[in-house]
């Protein structure tokens, strides 16, 4: 009996033991679980640490590359900018120098005596210069030194009586800029109440450019007086508020041609202030556009060969240029007068005419005024360039 109790006993122990050696190993296995857990934890946050840490030099990395690119771009476009300013200001100087040297040639070479083929005029050194320089303008000053030997040819020999008229360079690149200034203000002689105006010109070179025969253009646009070329190469007339660049050009280089223009005044009534042209007694405009001519009490004179621009020659244009004629009275509405001046031929004289307020017959030939014999005193003077005194235009005889 006791050794059975005591074996229950040890039995009981036993069991106790092995029951705390559990709970004991449990709660250790509970601690490793746990420490196992948070080490766990830990690496996590250490990994995301690491991750967020390396996504952040990333992005560092990204931005400073493209803080890079733009500055590269921003430096580049700069760049670019800079050597398309020195390009310009390269080429700018090369054509202020060609023109330059252009200018020299011209001021140095005499036009050839007799009519030259385009060889033999090269082998002179200047022209072939200024081919060099220019191969276009040397082939119009080639066409027109031709064109002024084949006038001289014509003339030599001949003992008929000769009036004169003036040739006018024109303002292109590379010409000497001549023109002729005069003191006839047209607010003068009152030419928004009606003006009739008659003049021969004779074109000497390509008419694709804006020029002027002869004229001004007020400060205002209501008082222009211009007579020439548009661009287009149509004819371009001003005329108080009108500019009509839309009027057909009969016109070839080299051959004389008779303008006639009249206005039939300011005072007139709406669709009466007409104003009408003809070219060699052929009508080429009869416009009733309401063109108005205000009195501007301008300080603007007319210019031959150019347009008198507040003071200053523009437009020039190469030409021939006589028997210049202005009227304060609209003389024609048929044709009649135009078709009388036409007949009568480039020399005559109208002198003594009444409503004639300005008349330039070009006769002296010689010196450098051109005298307005219409008793008003506002003769012509040959206009230099700054710095071209021998800029002027030239003398030639006509039939």
């Amino acid at each position: 009996m006791h050794d059975l109790e005591y074996i229950r006993r040890r039995q009981k122990l036993l069991e106790k033991k092995r029951k705390r050696a559990a709970e004991v190993e449990a709660k250790e296995e509970a601690i490793r679980v746990a420490k196992m857990k948070a080490e766990a934890r830990e690496q996590e946050k250490t990994a995301a640490r690491k991750k967020l840490l390396k996504e952040q030099q990333e992005n560092d990395r990204l931005h400073e590359r493209h803080v890079k690119r733009k500055q590269k771009q921003a430096q580049q476009k700069w760049d670019d900018r800079l050597d398309i300013l020195l390009a310009q200001i390269k080429e700018q100087s090369r054509k202020q120098s060609k023109l330059e040297e252009i200018r020299i040639i011209i001021k140095k070479r005499e036009p050839s005596l007799i009519e030259l083929d385009w060889d033999r005029w090269l082998s002179i050194d200047l022209n072939k210069k200024l081919a060099l320089l220019d191969f276009e303008y040397a082939l119009e000053m080639f066409k027109r030194d031709n064109l002024m030997a084949k006038r001289r040819k014509r003339t030599r020999g001949k003992k008929k009586q000769f009036n004169y008229a003036l040739t006018f360079s024109g303002d292109r690149s590379g010409a000497t800029d001549s023109y002729a200034t005069t003191t006839f203000n047209p607010d003068t002689y009152e030419l928004w109440n009606g003006f009739t105006i008659s003049f021969w010109v004779r074109p000497d070179e390509a008419m694709n450019q804006t020029s002027v025969m002869l004229g001004s253009k007020a400060n205002s646009p209501n008082a222009r007086f211009h007579f020439g070329i548009h661009s287009n190469g149509n004819i371009n007339v001003g005329i108080g508020t009108a500019n009509t660049t839309g009027i057909n050009n009969p016109m070839e280089i080299g051959k004389w041609y008779n303008w006639v223009l009249t206005y039939t005044g300011e005072d007139k009534g709406t669709g009466e202030r007409k104003v009408r042209m003809w070219i060699n007694n052929d009508p080429r405009m009869t416009s009733n556009t309401n063109t108005r001519w205000a009195n501007q009490d301008e300080d603007q004179t007319i210019y031959f060969g150019g347009r008198n621009t507040e003071g200053a020659y523009t437009q020039g244009f190469a030409c021939a240029l006589t028997n210049v004629a202005i009227y304060n009275t609209c003389k024609d509405s048929d044709g009649t007068f135009a078709n009388e001046v036409y007949n009568n031929g480039i020399n005559h004289n109208y002198e003594g005419s009444d409503d004639l307020v300005g008349y330039w017959r070009f006769s002296e030939g010689e010196g450098i005024t051109i005298a307005d014999t219409s008793g008003n005193g506002n003769n012509g003077t040959f206009g230099a360039i700054a710095g071209q005194t021998t800029a002027y235009p030239i003398w030639e005889k006509i039939k």
